[in-house]
């Protein structure tokens, strides 16, 4: 090749070295960015794939909660036929959430199976014998699924005369006349937990049907938050007893004062509505003419229960949780009680 070739081929090299090194240099740079842009992409699809997974779990961990077993009442808001409540029919709400329904069994059949304790009052005036057969037809009309038993109220424990049988006859015939004693029943919610931690475990249904003055000898009336009527509440709560309550006037003077029936049959309300009970009362001082029609009520509502299982919210230590029970079901109201005791 002539030197002048090899001079012309030199120069267009450096030329395109001249070019090329910029551009290489773009290329590399961009390369970088480039990099540098796709491993943000990735590191951010990752956090938010981390942040979905901990939604998820807490979530998860938001549906397990912790199973809880209520007892259900219906009751019809009008005329005599209690309506038929399906699962579906049925919301349990804490607060503004609500609760999973896990399940709702009418207790009949194999579920049917009820504990039912007669608690009377020692104290009680003698009227009270007016209403033993009353008590005696009551008992023996309980189908085969229900067991009897009767205690009486005194000095502050429950006497159990008969314990709990499934031979009604032999548990209507425990029934006495009370010894008619003032005071002698000092406060009837001594006498409530104290049937309570004596009754035996048992995966049937329990209720106590109580029949006293509901007058608080020991702590005194007029305070809405007696701490022995609450410790009474608190223990059938815990206990899953539903209480009815029936106003009986006690013997002496506080059988017709009227402030002290009057917040002895307030004591009673609050008793059997916040256990999911019935609460039975004349408004008066003295005794109810018969206490068949609130037995007869007891009996209908007693064969128009359901088992009720839903998870409560998972809490962070034991105690007392708030529900409410709803149904859209026309003409239909659940009764149960207010508040639950829940154990994480």
């Amino acid at each position: 090749m002539n030197p002048e070739r090899m001079q012309y081929s030199a120069k267009l090299l450096a030329m395109h070295e001249d070019v090329s090194s910029p551009t290489r240099r773009s290329f590399l740079a961009a390369s970088a960015v480039g990099g540098t842009f796709v491993f943000l992409v990735l590191a951010a699809a990752s956090h938010a794939q981390t942040v979905r997974t901990a939604d998820a779990v807490a979530r998860v961990q938001q549906s397990s909660g912790v199973p809880v077993h209520v007892v259900v009442t219906v009751e019809a808001r009008k005329g005599q036929e209690t309506p038929v409540i399906n699962r579906e029919d049925v919301m349990v709400r804490e607060g503004r959430d609500r609760d999973e329904v896990i399940d709702w069994v009418p207790a009949q059949g194999e579920h049917a199976s009820l504990e039912l304790m007669i608690l009377l009052d020692d104290g009680s005036n003698t009227t009270l014998g007016t209403q033993l057969d009353d008590i005696r037809n009551f008992i023996n009309s309980q189908p085969d699924t229900t067991m009897v038993g009767v205690a009486y109220m005194r000095d502050g424990v429950a006497q159990v005369v008969q314990n709990l049988t499934s031979d009604h006859a032999l548990a209507a015939k425990a029934l006495r006349l009370p010894l008619g004693l003032g005071g002698l029943n000092g406060n009837p919610y001594f006498s409530l937990p104290d049937l309570v931690k004596r009754w035996p475990a048992t995966t049937a249904r329990r209720a106590v049907v109580m029949a006293t003055d509901g007058i608080d000898r020991y702590y005194g009336t007029g305070d809405l938050q007696d701490p022995y009527l609450d410790e009474a509440i608190d223990s059938a709560l815990r206990a899953g007893i539903t209480v009815s309550t029936i106003y009986t006037p006690g013997a002496g003077h506080f059988g017709h004062s009227y402030w002290q029936t009057y917040w002895g049959q307030i004591y009673l309300s609050r008793l059997a509505e916040e256990t999911g009970g019935e609460a039975y009362y004349i408004g008066f001082t003295g005794p109810p003419v018969s206490f068949t029609p609130f037995l007869d009520d007891v009996r209908k509502r007693l064969t128009h229960q359901y088992l009720l299982t839903f998870l409560a919210k998972l809490p962070k230590k034991a105690g007392w949780q708030r529900i409410r029970l709803m149904t859209e079901v026309p003409n239909a109201d659940l009764v149960a009680p207010g508040r639950v005791w829940v154990t994480p």
